[in-house]
């Protein structure tokens, strides 16, 4: 049985934070012990601010590609610069977002550029290196409760034509975020072939339903129950190019405007 433990009371989170040693403070203080074979789920926001990935819109130039973004979708022209410069591709922009391929190789909109809890005028871009970042988190608390804790960063994101945002994983370390199974059998006797399990995002959404989305105050979450297996990156959760523009998008994609 899958259990949550909201980490509650965190601080608010300034450039160069260390994330783990602060959640394994919470954790003690509120009784809960991380132990072998927990999964802890992080917020990107917290990680992004810890890593001092804010940007202060006032000191953005748009460009001309910006602002031709920017009147198809409506946004602000600076926040749309930010989007192109976290971009590594743009593959459609409609009113209201922009669907992009980020330089890790998502596909998500807006290239996981947010407005919320950061403050008027300021967004967060996603860490330059996700998994990294996990892995300095596990590394901390593994320091201090003594054996390897997986660490997930979770953000929220949309899924093509379906209504409302899920917790995916754009981090990963100490876990393998995809099993598969093939070889299995199904209920019926059926041997599986090739089916796969995206473990990572089904985890992050469980803590994403403890997190919430607005003014919880709940930016890490303890998951006890699954039993990690294996290691593993972010980039298992990827398609590689070519088969993401069959597969996904079923045509080319666009150029980044620099490119």
């Amino acid at each position: 049985m899958l259990r949550a433990f909201g980490i509650t009371g965190l601080p608010v989170i300034s450039s160069g934070d260390d994330i783990g040693a602060m959640i394994a403070g919470r954790v003690r203080a509120m009784g809960v012990h991380v132990e072998t074979g927990d999964v802890v789920v992080v917020a990107q926001a917290i990680v992004s601010k810890s890593e001092g990935c804010v940007v202060d819109l006032s000191r953005v130039k748009p460009t001309e590609d910006a602002r031709h973004y920017a009147r198809i979708t409506g946004k602000e022209p600076r926040l749309v610069q930010v989007v192109l410069d976290e971009s590594k591709a743009v593959l459609g922009a409609y009113r209201g977002f922009i669907l992009c391929e980020t330089r890790h190789g998502f596909v998500c909109a807006n290239a996981g550029v947010d407005q919320s809890n950061v403050g008027s005028g300021r967004v967060t871009t996603l860490p330059p290196d996700p998994d990294g970042s996990a892995r300095r988190i596990s590394e901390s608390l593994e320091s201090i409760f003594g054996h390897p804790v997986p660490v997930l960063i979770c953000d929220s994101e949309g899924r093509p034509f379906r209504r409302g945002a899920i917790g995916v994983a754009v981090g990963v370390h100490g876990m393998d975020p995809v099993e598969s199974m093939a070889g299995r059998r199904d209920l019926t006797g059926r041997e599986l072939e090739t089916t796969e399990v995206c473990v990572a995002d089904m985890l992050c959404s469980s803590a994403a339903l403890v997190m919430g989305e607005a003014d919880e105050g709940i930016p890490a979450v303890v998951l006890r129950g699954f039993e990690p297996k294996g290691t593993g990156s972010s980039s298992d959760l990827l398609y590689e190019r070519d088969v993401m523009k069959e597969r996904i998008m079923g045509g080319e994609m666009l150029d980044h405007p620099d490119n």
